[in-house]
């Protein structure tokens, strides 16, 4: 067994221990059931913690994450992730959250293959043909790279609100908003980019579902 196996084993115990001197009926309660109020849609990067980011604790947050914090029409995870979030634990918001110096995100300024994942980086190199004009007038790589990044949050929260899963929780009355953020990887800051959807009015016409 390697020290580091081991490690993270012995953790776990020690957070046990620690989580049951505070409250002794800390995991009883917890295995109740869940009513998060939130579902998170972020990156895989291990450096962007969900519940740390907010101070939130377990059953706060339903968690989905994936490559660059992709809202994808066809993955069908992320539609049983969201379908279950809306339809059956009734969270009332869901935040795209990317991140400042995203590796998926970097990967689709560029060309090189990099396997597998090529395929996935294209729906983020969509995005970037869309904005192509915005994105390539800006002269400092690393400007562009931050713009990308808002960007292609601000695509994915429009890509939620086009679901039929979140249109029609708004259909039905019920109370769900969508919500943009970016994390700081070197502050530890969100930045809310002021993209908010509470019903498909701000759709393009085409988009809008008819119950």
């Amino acid at each position: 067994m390697s020290d580091f196996y081991k490690k993270i084993l012995d953790n776990n115990k020690q957070w046990v221990e620690n989580q049951l001197k505070i409250d002794p009926n800390y995991f009883k309660d917890l295995s109740q059931g869940q009513r998060p109020p939130l579902l998170w849609i972020g990156c895989s990067d291990s450096r962007v913690p969900a519940n740390e980011i907010i101070g939130a604790k377990p059953g706060e947050v339903f968690v989905h994450r994936n490559i660059a914090n992709m809202v994808v029409h066809s993955d069908m995870n992320m539609l049983s992730v969201l379908d279950y979030a809306v339809n059956a634990l009734k969270i009332k918001h869901v935040i795209v959250c990317g991140h400042y110096g995203c590796g998926g995100v970097k990967a689709a300024m560029g060309n090189n293959s990099i396997g597998i994942i090529d395929n996935w980086i294209r729906h983020i190199k969509d995005v970037y043909r869309l904005h192509h004009q915005e994105l390539n007038a800006i002269e400092n790589e690393n400007d562009r790279f931050n713009r990308f990044v808002e960007i292609n949050v601000i695509e994915q929260v429009y890509d939620l609100a086009k679901t039929s899963i979140v249109q029609s929780a708004w259909n039905n009355g019920q109370e769900l908003s969508l919500h943009g953020w970016v994390y700081g990887l070197n502050s530890g800051f969100v930045t809310d980019l002021n993209v908010n959807f509470s019903s498909n009015k701000d759709l393009d016409d085409v988009y809008q579902l008819e119950f």
